[in-house]
């Protein structure tokens, strides 16, 4: 019964910080996603972009702007999706190279993957609209909230 009503409680806010979010967002496409800027390099209004810890042909690694830990990162594609939820079959072998791109990362940085939450928020549970996977360690370093909204979960997929 508690872990349900933390759950309801994690999606009322979740529910609430997309729904006002999402009304000050001005992302609609990759002409104008600040994370497709951080991908290719060009210049972004939001400021100066990240530190890229990893790059390759499909994908980069960055640490979050707004850490919920110690180590947290993220790894989003150079191609623009819009999140989990418009990839197919076909695209199962990158998301395996993203995930295998954030374990290796993790461990240059003595981290042990298995301690580590690995995932993707599941829309309409997303706060940027462009696919990124996060990985973040350790968990005891969040805080309440940020434990319900990287919890496994229909809104959180490890």
């Amino acid at each position: 019964l508690y872990i349900a009503g933390l759950a309801g409680l994690g999606l009322i806010i979740l529910v609430s910080l997309y729904k006002y979010g999402s009304q000050t967002s001005s992302i609609t496409g990759p002409q104008d996603c600040f994370f497709c800027d951080f991908a290719h390099h060009r210049p972004s209004s939001r400021g100066p972009n990240p530190n890229l810890e990893v790059e390759t042909e499909e994908y980069v690694i960055f640490k979050d702007k707004y850490p919920a830990a110690r180590h947290h990162y993220l790894a989003i594609p150079k191609e623009h999706y819009d999140s989990f939820s418009v990839l197919n079959r076909s695209h199962l072998e990158l998301v395996q190279r993203m995930e295998l791109g954030m374990i290796e990362l993790l461990r240059s940085k003595n981290v042990d993957p298995s301690e580590a939450i690995i995932g993707f928020h599941i829309p309409p549970f997303i706060s940027v609209k462009h696919l990124h996977l996060h990985g973040i360690y350790p968990p005891s370093d969040m805080n309440f909230l940020n434990k319900i909204n990287f919890m496994p979960s229909f809104w959180f997929k490890k």
